[in-house]
C-alpha cells in the first residue's frame, strides 16, 4: 500500500504491521498512527483519490478509502484502565508517539516506522527483543490492566517461537495466582479463539503448564496427554478451538448457540454407556458435531468417534417415495423402516436399492 501521497512527517506504520516485516512474515493487517490529530488530518486532505468513510471521535480514528484500498489512521493517544481487566478509557488524543507505544501489549508490537522515511523508531527495545525472540510487557500492571494480554502472549509464543523473558513470566504468574474475574470475558474469548484456532499442541500444553487455564474460571481441570493437533489435522473442524477448551468450565465465555451445542452435547455423551456395533456407534454421534465428537475421542481415549467418520456417509438409497410406490402410506414406520436397512447397510455399504428394497418388505411385514 503506498501512503507516501499522504504526505506527513507524524504517519507511522505501528505495531503487527512493523513486527512482521521485521520477521520477514506476511502481514494482513495494517495500521497506521498519526501523531496528532487523524481526524483534524483527515479532513484537510485535499487528494482526488482519498474519501473518509467513518469517524471515530472517542477513539480519534478514521476509515478512509485511498485509491480504492480501505486504510484505518489512528490519532495516537494515551489510554488508562479505570476498571481492572476492561475497556480502557481514552485519555489525550494526539499525545506524542512515545506515550501512545507505551500503551501497547508487548515490546514487538510497540515500533513504529515512519510512513515517509522508513525510519524505524523503536522506544521500547522492541527490536532487540524480537532478535532474542522474547516477549516483554511494558509494565508491571500491564497483566492487572487486561488479564487478555496472558493469552495474547501464548498466541504470539506459539506462532513466532518466542518465550516469555523472566520478568514477563514472573508478573504473569504472580496474576494468575489471583485472577480477578471481573473482566471482559468477550475478550478473553476472542484471543483464545485466535490462539488455538493455530491448531499448535504447543498452545494447548504451555496453557496447562503456565495455567493460564485459571483465567476461565477457579476448577482445576485435567490434562489429557493426546496429540490435539494431529487430531485436528486428520478431521479439519470450524471451530478448533472447541476441540482444545471445550471439555473446561467455558460458564464464563459467551458462547454461540453452536458451539454451546457442542459443549453440552459433550457433556452428555460421556454420561453414556459407549457403543459397540456401528449401528450403535452411528447413532450415538449421528446428532453431535465434529467438534464434539473430536473432544469425546481424546479425553474418552476412545476409537469409536473416528469409527464414526468412517461410516458417517453410509446411508441408505431408499427414499419415501420407494416405499409409497411399494403402496405404503406415509407414516412414522417409514424413519423406522429407513433404519432398520441402514443396520443392514452399515455391514454391507456397496448394497443395492433393489436389497434395500426387499429389507423394506420384509420390516413392514414383520409389523404387520
Amino acid at each position: 500500500m503506498q501512503l507516501k501521497c499522504l504526505n506527513n512527517e507524524k504517519l507511522y506504520y505501528i505495531g503487527g504491521v512493523v513486527r512482521d516485516e521485521i520477521l520477514n512474515r506476511p502481514c494482513f493487517d495494517i495500521d497506521i498512527t498519526l501523531e496528532g490529530n487523524a481526524i483534524e488530518f483527515c479532513k484537510n486532505l485535499n487528494l482526488e483519490n482519498f474519501e473518509i468513510l467513518q469517524i471515530n471521535n472517542e477513539f480519534g480514528t478514521v476509515r478512509a478509502r485511498l485509491n480504492n484500498e480501505i486504510i484505518d489512521i489512528a490519532s495516537t493517544r494515551n489510554e488508562i484502565y479505570p476498571e481492572k481487566g476492561h475497556l480502557p478509557v481514552v485519555k489525550d488524543i494526539g499525545c506524542s508517539l512515545e506515550l501512545d507505544v507505551l500503551r501497547r501489549d508487548f515490546t514487538i508490537n510497540a515500533i513504529a516506522k515512519s510512513v515517509m522515511t522508513d525510519e524505524i523508531i523503536d522506544y521500547t527495545g522492541g527490536l532487540k527483543d524480537i532478535q532474542s525472540k522474547k516477549l516483554r510487557v511494558l509494565h508491571d500492571m500491564s497483566f492487572v490492566d487486561d488479564p487478555t494480554r496472558i493469552v495474547r502472549g501464548l498466541k504470539f509464543g506459539v506462532r513466532f517461537g518466542f518465550d516469555l523473558e523472566e520478568h514477563t513470566l514472573d508478573l504473569q504468574t504472580k496474576y494468575l495466582e489471583n485472577v480477578n474475574y471481573d473482566m471482559s470475558f468477550k475478550r478473553l474469548k476472542k484471543e483464545l479463539v485466535e490462539t488455538f484456532n493455530l491448531n499448535k499442541q504447543e498452545a494447548y500444553e504451555k496453557f496447562f503448564g503456565y495455567k493460564i487455564y485459571k483465567l476461565l474460571s477457579k476448577d482445576e481441570p485435567k490434562k489429557y496427554d493426546y496429540d490435539i493437533e494431529k487430531l485436528v489435522n486428520n478431521h479439519p473442524v470450524k471451530n478448533t478451538w472447541l476441540v482444545y477448551l471445550g471439555y473446561l468450565n467455558l460458564d464464563n465465555l459467551p458462547l454461540t448457540k453452536i458451539e454451546k451445542k457442542i459443549v453440552e452435547d459433550y457433556q452428555t455423551l460421556i454420561t453414556l454407556k459407549e457403543p459397540t456395533s456401528d449401528y450403535e456407534i452411528y447413532k450415538f454421534f449421528e446428532k453431535c458435531e465434529p467438534e464434539t465428537i473430536l473432544i469425546y475421542t481424546y479425553t474418552q481415549n476412545s476409537k469409536i468417534g473416528l469409527r464414526y467418520f468412517e461410516i458417517k456417509d453410509i446411508k441408505p438409497a431408499i427414499t419415501g417415495k420407494n416405499l409409497i410406490q411399494l403402496g405404503y402410506k406415509p407414516s412414522k414406520e417409514f424413519e423406522r423402516c429407513f433404519d432398520y436397512v441402514l443396520k443392514s447397510k452399515l455391514n454391507d455399504p456397496n448394497m443395492s436399492l433393489d436389497k434395500e428394497i426387499e429389507l423394506a418388505k420384509e420390516y413392514f411385514a414383520n409389523i404387520s
